[in-house]
Parts: C-alpha cells; sequence; structure tokens
C-alpha cells in the first residue's frame, strides 16, 4: 500500500483517509470505483478534489458519509474523523454524526431540499433533532444562519417553498442547513456547477468566510480548476479512481508535474488570451470505465510521455520537491510543464479585424427587438380574462449588426434575456415588436410562417443535447433527417455525407449506428454540432453548448467550432455564463442585463477599462485558475429585479457599486444615452466614459 497523506502532527487533523478502497457489486462480481486514496485535512483547511467525469471524485466523498449506495461498500482503508474510524461505525451512529459534525451540499440543491415542505421547517427540524432545541430556539438560530449567507429577507424566505427560490438562493439554503450544527467537516460536491457566475462569487466568498468564522474544514469536489484557486489551500488530483497529483494549490498551478494536471490546465481558456493568439490542448480519449481500466500506469493511453514501463508498471505515489507535493507518474522529475510550440497557428486564424466594417452586409441585423411573455395568474378574474395583463420584459429593444464568419458572444447572468434573444431570432419565441434581417431579407417572426431555405440557414444547437434528441432514432438517422427534409445532398449520397460529418466531430464511422444512450455527453453534444451543421447553415445559434462539460471535453468542442467555422465559413452567436470561454472564442461581445444589452464592442475592448459596471462586476466574479493573478474584489449586492417590473431609468441601477462617481445618483432614474469608447465599443451607462477608462483594470496579469 502506498501511504501519502499530511505529514503535519495526527492530532492536528480533522480528517484521515488511508488507502481507500471503494467497491461496487454487480452481476458476476465487483468494479473498484475508487483504489489506494490517502490524504488529510486540518481544522480549517480546505482540500479540492478535481478531475474529469468519472474520476471517482464524489465516490470519495459518499464513502466519508456512507451515502455509497445499497451496492456500494468500502472494501479496505481507513477513514478517521477527528480521530474515530468511521468505517466500524453502525448506519444510526452515521446518521448522528451526519447531522451534528459533519454536513454535505450537493450539486443540485433540490436533491437535499424536500419540495412538499416549507423551507423553515425543513431547517429547523436538523436543530430539534440533532441539537434538541425548541421550535423557538431553532427558528431563531434559522433566521441568523440565513442572514449570515446573505440571504435577503430571511422571514419571508423561510416561509416559501424550494421551487419559489432561484437557485443561488436554493444553494444558500442548502449551505445555512449545513451549517446550523457548526460542523467540524463540509463536504461540498459542485456547489457552484449551476450558479451564476456573480452568484458563485458570492457563494464562493461565504465558504470562505464560514470556514474562518466556525473552524470548519472544507471538501470542495470540482472540475473548476478556478473555483480551487479561489479557495482551497491543497488540492489533490484524481483520475479513473486514483489520486495522481498532491500538492498546495500554488505549487500545482505554478508547476504541475503529472501529465494529467498539466493536460487539464492545458484546457482552460485564459480570459488574457484569444482563438488569434493560442489554442486549446484537449486530453486525446476518454476517462476509461471502471471495469476496463489498463494495466500499468492508468493513464498511460492518454499521455503524450508514456513509454514501455507505463504500459507494464504500476506507479506508486512518490514525494517530489518537499513533504507537501506527492504524483503517482514514473517519470515527473524528468518531465516538464510542456508548452505548445512557439510560433504554432491555430488553422481557424482569420486575416479580417473584427468588429470593423468590410464594406459587405452584415449578415444578421437586430433592431429595437422586444419579446414579452404575458402572465396568466390563477384568479377568477385572470381565468375570465378580466385581470390586470402583466408581462415579463423578457427581451427589450436589442440591437446589434454581426457580419458574416464571425463569432458573437453574448454574457449575462441567468433571466438576463440570452437565451429569449436567441430564441426569437430563430423563431421558437415570437417577438413582440422590432425587425431582423438575415441575408437581406426581413424575416417573420413566427417559424411556421417561414420558407424552407430560411430555417435550412439557420440552425442552433442546445445547451442540453439529451432534450433536442430522439431516443429511438440512431445519430446517423438523426444527423440525415436535415439533410434529407432540405435536400442538401442527393439521396444517395447521404450516408457518405453523415459519415463526412461525424469524422469532422472527431467521431468515428461506429457512431453511426449508436442510440443516443449509448454516447457520453460530450459525444452527444458533437452530434447536436453535426446536425445543426448537416444542412450547411450560415448561420448557427450556440446556447450554452460547454456549460456542463469536463474542460478537456470543452476545449475539443470549442477547437472544433472554430475550426468548422473555418472550414464552412460560418457565422455564429454563442452564449456562455464563463466569461473566460466567451473571451477565446468570440469576436465581439454583447453583455445583457435584465432584458436589455449594456454594452457591446469587439472582444479586447470589453476586457480592458472602460467597462459598463455590470461588466467590471462580471469580470470581478469570473474564477480564474491562476492564484498569482492579482483580480479586484467586487460583489454585487441584492437580488436580479423581477423582469414583470424592472426598475425605472438604468435597469442596473439598484445594484450598481458605481453610482457614487455620479454627481446625481437620481439621474439613474432616467434612462441611460448610450456612449461611444474607441474600436466601435458602446456603453450604456450614465458615467461619462472618460470616467470609466480611470478605473484601474479588474485582472491584473502583470502579477
Amino acid at each position: 500500500m502506498n501511504h501519502f497523506a499530511d505529514p503535519r502532527d495526527d492530532h492536528l487533523s480533522i480528517l484521515q483517509v488511508r488507502d481507500l478502497t471503494v467497491a461496487y457489486k454487480v452481476r458476476g462480481g465487483e468494479i473498484m470505483a475508487v483504489e489506494d486514496v490517502s490524504f488529510d485535512i486540518l481544522r480549517r483547511d480546505a482540500f479540492g478534489i478535481v478531475g474529469e467525469s468519472g474520476c471517482g471524485k464524489s465516490t470519495v466523498a459518499w464513502s466519508i458519509v456512507n451515502f455509497l449506495g445499497a451496492n456500494g461498500y468500502i472494501k479496505s482503508g481507513s477513514i478517521k474523523f477527528q480521530g474515530s474510524e468511521l468505517t466500524q461505525r453502525t448506519p444510526e451512529e452515521l446518521r448522528r454524526l451526519r447531522g451534528s459534525q459533519m454536513s454535505m451540499v450537493f450539486q443540485d440543491p433540490m436533491q437535499a431540499l424536500n419540495p412538499t415542505m416549507r423551507i423553515g421547517l425543513q431547517m429547523r427540524e436538523v436543530l430539534t433533532v440533532h441539537s434538541g432545541l425548541s421550535n423557538k430556539e431553532a427558528e431563531k438560530r434559522c433566521h441568523q444562519m440565513l442572514e449570515r449567507v446573505y440571504m435577503p429577507d430571511p422571514s419571508d424566505v423561510m416561509g416559501r417553498y424550494p421551487h419559489q427560490l432561484s437557485g443561488g438562493q436554493q444553494q444558500r439554503v442548502v449551505i445555512a442547513t449545513a451549517l446550523l450544527n457548526h460542523p467540524a467537516l463540509l463536504i461540498l460536491d459542485e456547489p457552484t456547477t449551476a450558479l451564476d457566475v456573480t452568484v458563485e462569487a458570492a457563494v464562493l466568498d461565504l465558504i470562505d468566510d464560514l470556514r474562518q468564522e466556525f473552524d470548519t474544514s472544507i471538501i470542495l469536489i470540482t472540475h473548476n480548476l478556478g473555483v480551487v484557486a479561489r479557495v482551497c489551500s491543497k488540492v489533490g488530483v484524481m483520475y479513473a479512481g486514483e489520486m495522481v497529483e498532491f500538492a498546495p494549490v500554488k505549487d500545482l498551478y505554478k508547476k504541475p508535474r503529472h501529465p494529467y494536471t498539466q493536460g487539464l490546465l492545458r484546457c482552460i481558456p485564459r480570459i488574457g488570451v484569444d482563438k488569434y493568439t493560442s489554442l486549446l490542448h484537449p486530453i486525446a480519449g476518454r476517462v476509461p470505465t471502471p471495469d476496463s481500466r489498463p494495466v500499468g500506469c492508468i493513464f498511460w493511453p492518454r499521455c503524450s510521455y508514456a513509454k514501455e514501463r507505463c504500459r507494464q508498471e504500476h506507479p506508486a505515489l512518490r514525494r517530489a520537491d518537499d513533504e507537501d507535493i506527492g504524483v503517482r507518474c514514473h517519470f515527473f522529475e524528468e518531465i516538464g510543464r510542456s508548452k505548445p510550440e512557439a510560433g504554432e497557428t491555430p488553422p481557424h486564424l482569420l486575416a479580417e479585424e473584427g468588429w470593423k466594417e468590410t464594406g459587405q452586409e452584415p449578415i444578421l441585423e437586430v433592431n429595437n427587438l422586444k419579446t414579452h411573455y404575458r402572465v396568466r395568474g390563477n384568479t377568477f378574474q385572470d381565468v375570465l380574462g378580466l385581470g390586470e395583463k402583466r408581462y415579463v420584459k423578457a427581451l427589450e429593444d436589442a440591437c446589434f449588426k454581426l457580419p458574416k464568419k464571425k463569432t458573437l458572444g453574448i454574457v449575462g447572468e441567468s433571466g438576463c434575456g440570452k437565451s429569449t434573444l436567441l430564441k426569437t431570432i430563430i423563431g421558437l419565441e415570437k417577438r413582440t415588436e422590432g425587425s431582423i434581417r438575415f441575408l437581406g431579407f426581413d424575416i417573420p417572426g413566427d417559424i411556421s410562417t417561414r420558407e424552407g431555405d430560411l430555417i435550412r440557414e439557420m440552425q442552433m444547437v442546445f445547451q442540453n443535447p439529451d432534450s433536442t434528441m430522439n431516443p429511438c432514432y440512431t445519430v446517423g438517422q438523426q444527423i440525415a433527417r436535415p439533410m434529407q427534409k432540405f435536400r442538401t445532398v442527393p439521396k444517395d449520397q447521404v450516408h457518405a455525407e453523415v459519415i463526412r460529418l461525424l469524422k469532422a466531430m472527431r467521431l468515428s464511422e461506429t457512431h453511426y449506428d449508436r442510440l443516443p444512450r449509448q454516447l457520453s455527453g460530450g459525444e452527444k453534444q458533437r452530434v447536436g454540432i453535426a446536425r445543426a451543421l448537416a444542412c450547411h447553415p450560415d448561420l448557427v445559434l450556440c446556447d450554452e453548448p460547454v456549460s456542463a462539460l469536463d474542460v478537456s471535453v470543452q476545449a475539443a468542442i470549442l477547437n472544433l467550432l472554430m475550426d468548422l467555422q473555418h472550414e464552412f465559413e460560418t457565422t455564429l452567436i454563442f452564449i456562455s455564463h464563463d466569461l473566460s470561454v466567451v473571451r477565446f472564442i468570440s469576436d465581439f461581445i454583447c453583455v445583457m442585463y435584465l432584458g436589455k444589452i449594456v454594452e457591446m464592442g469587439p472582444t479586447e475592448a470589453i476586457y480592458k477599462p472602460p467597462y459598463h459596471p455590470y461588466t467590471e462586476a462580471l469580470l470581478s466574479a469570473v474564477p480564474i485558475p491562476d492564484p498569482g493573478i492579482v483580480q479586484r474584489r467586487i460583489r454585487l449586492e441584492g437580488v436580479v429585479p423581477s423582469a414583470i417590473n424592472p426598475p425605472q431609468g438604468c435597469r442596473f441601477h439598484t445594484r450598481c457599486p458605481r453610482r457614487i462617481l455620479l454627481p446625481d445618483p437620481q439621474i439613474c432614474l432616467s434612462d441611460p444615452p448610450w456612449r461611444e469608447g474607441s474600436q466601435l465599443q458602446k456603453i450604456c451607462c450614465h458615467i461619462p466614459i472618460e470616467e470609466l477608462s480611470h478605473l484601474s483594470p479588474v485582472i491584473d496579469h502583470a502579477n
């Protein structure tokens, strides 16, 4: 057995994991989900566990709290919590321990919230059952804890049901509930994956504050290396059930030693680079399933440094440089941090200069576009249509032009109107006002009235490919369907064209006859892109196509989109909440807030002063996978107002941290003007461009 753990005094450890092996019983035997994992967590420490999906991160956490399911069990190893062995505890003892001294926050807060119970009752139950408090005392403490997690109007929230809260509010409720008994250990399983970047930043700040205030130790499981850099002091990298590298955060980012860690870091788009100056390097292949792991080093089939010894001999976890760093690699001392060759030019590099006019008519022109949704109540008057008509103003006065063969990125918080804008353009939502010109023609708002040629030239890639793929049809049939409907290729050439598209998506011919359930998440998204390109459209609308993917798959999809754009001369509109991804892939960017575009311009201009105050806050919130980069801290107070009754004047003024720059802040109650900066940048704000230009950059790359 390999022992690698914190060399400091064992008595300081809250949690000690030694040689942990977790197995699951299956028909015909068992499979090893996690093997030989060891680490320590000290009081107040934040330990991050990173890796791709299927690497065993969550299994480690579930084994600590005994949530492995009926067929899962700890086959060998030790888990000591505050010096006491957990593997020998009875289910009842573990239940009491989980409620009082150890808590877990899941990725989806609805997994931990009962949809049939009010928030207050669910929170009080934790205290009345595990601490014996009276209902009155428990309610008081719940109220105080909700205030501590910056929940607006805690009394109102305690009277609501889970579905009446936003995703960020639900996650704060779960965190508050987990901290009610001041646990010594808090396990967070992807707690910010589904949150907006601004809410994510507030939650991460909260986690760090509470760690200090309550002396709580934290295990943070995530695939986001930027989140780890912001919160954790130590990090363990897992691959295929093993811990392959262990190091303090700064050491790991400065000098990653295992080839897998190096690969993860090279997959991440950095906020200071773009597609014209750099190229992402996805890790070849995929994580092996527990029943198909290779002999020798488990990473060798995907490793560019692999030698014959790697194929035959399993590496031990060895110490490197000092006692705090361990690497499971035969040749880590010989492997430096590899970099792409100097002067390497991406195949999608274009010569045009972005936002500047080229003399040709734009492929897409949107003018004063509005989309409102009617809100219908359940009162008697509403049923009869006699009640006051109310509307969700999801999109207001959107205007922009998009040149051919370029990419427009759209960013903003949930509910800002990004997806509504795309659905209105493609015709899935009926527009209220405004016009859309595509290929020089005015197009109708209802997709059912559009001509087939127009539909063929505008396609969409959705965030969740499962919701758009028919589970009963094969991949080949679903990609072939647009070709057959729009007759883009002769009937006898459809099969060959589908195979060509599959190969362009880095998929093999064998995928033609597979069903969606036989594909990974990244493969499904590639099929969705292939189907969108099957009829050779001029414009492709991408709605969060990489948000739920591992960093390696995300890098492969981004490279693929840019190569296909170059090959087919396709124009893209790309929605994402990840500003690093948008910065990398986009030529121009629109920043949206509460249904309105507040800033637009070429990508480089958006990421340096002058900023719209909302853009500035978004950039301050984005987690950067480099602890050495200095990032100014700007946090937005309050929640996004309702789109049914948006604020008067500037919609952002209720949360704007820059109103103090104005001689008369009341001016924000009137509609702000559009102000023009350099490089055709436009900012919708009452603050003059000159004052915004004097603000310091949010991100300082010099450090």
